[in-house]
């Protein structure tokens, strides 16, 4: 079976190695023009890139994948079937129809659920308990093409969008294989998606990532996970942006003295309804930063200041980067 692969991130790397590790011919790899990056903004090229060239691969970089000229150039290598990846763009049916197979994506949602830009960061912000892999075939319309393959993974506790997307992007990986398999041997009964289920995970943005503190303590934390590592959840302190990491639900009754007045620095102490969502209850260097939240509490023990790297929350607390009584906003 011949492949066109598409991908432009690190999500679509092991997909790619494994088509090669499997004997597939793979006899092009599209993926997204050179951008600037780092300090100095050189042209990068994606991560599928490198190990395109690693491996020897045609590579193609159109920066619009709609061109007469870019049709005749994917035409001309004759390709079964495309094998979309964490591409980037959206490809147009002229261009997904021109493999004999058509082409497949490999969407990191159990669909109908979170078809988008972001299925992995609102899984694990909106709390959900389970994610997977979708292999599925593209169609105009955005995921919701007939599902081919699907493999079903449980998030972890406390597992963040990161972390779940290096490991899903395996699962992806074996996932591919096995469905080009059942495809080979004529065992795929395809099914077509419930519509009317469909729930959407849009693209994350700085915005979005902003912490809201009047939500519930497990709906902050979830939604700190589900921003890291990028964008990366934040909030204001002083005036300047602080991401947060690492966080950990703290109910009232288990954090010692967090109803006192922290602005008095352990004064009298007051009803919970007093401290306002955002307030810093305490600082503690062997524990890290605790934060009121619309109940209970948020404990972070990794922080990056504008400006500075990612660091523990015991270095900033040390730094007296941030002390009790102060708020997020």
């Amino acid at each position: 079976m011949k492949v066109l692969f598409w991908g432009t991130s690190t999500f679509a790397v092991p997909s790619l190695r494994a088509l090669d590790d499997e004997g597939f011919e793979i006899v092009g790899v599209v993926t997204q023009p050179d951008r600037p990056a780092g300090r100095g903004q050189r042209l990068t090229p994606s991560a599928v890139k490198e190990v395109a060239l690693e491996l020897g691969l045609e590579v193609l970089q159109p920066e619009q994948p709609k061109t007469e000229d870019f049709l005749a150039a994917i035409r001309r290598l004759e390709p079964d079937i495309s094998v979309v990846v964490a591409y980037g763009r959206i490809l147009r049916p002229d261009v997904l129809d021109v493999p004999r197979l058509g082409s497949i994506n490999i969407h990191a949602s159990l669909l109908p659920e979170l078809r988008g830009a972001a299925p992995i960061n609102w899984a694990v912000a909106r709390g959900h308990e389970e994610s997977g892999i979708t292999i599925m075939r593209m169609v105009e319309a955005m995921d919701a093409g007939a599902i081919i393959y699907q493999v079903r993974e449980r998030i972890l506790n406390d597992e963040t969008a990161g972390e779940l997307t290096v490991r899903l992007s395996e699962v992806g990986a074996q996932a591919l294989i096995e469905a080009l398999a059942l495809m080979t041997a004529g065992q795929v009964d395809e099914i077509e998606q419930d519509h009317d289920a469909a729930t959407y995970a849009p693209k994350v943005d700085r915005a979005t990532a902003r912490v809201d503190w009047t939500r519930g303590a497990a709906a902050v934390a979830a939604h700190v996970r589900g921003m890291d590592s990028v964008p990366g959840a934040w909030s204001e302190l002083n005036g300047s942006p602080v991401k947060l990491y690492r966080p950990v639900v703290v109910s009232l009754d288990e954090s010692e003295g967090s109803l006192s007045d922290p602005s008095t620095n352990g004064g009298p102490p007051v009803s919970e309804q007093d401290i306002v969502p955002g307030t810093v209850l305490r600082t503690a260097q062997d524990e890290g930063v605790l934060v009121r939240a619309g109940d209970g509490a948020v404990l972070f023990s990794e922080v990056q200041p504008s400006g500075s790297r990612r660091m523990t929350a015991t270095d900033w607390i040390g730094g007296r980067g941030v002390a009790p009584g102060q708020r997020f906003e």
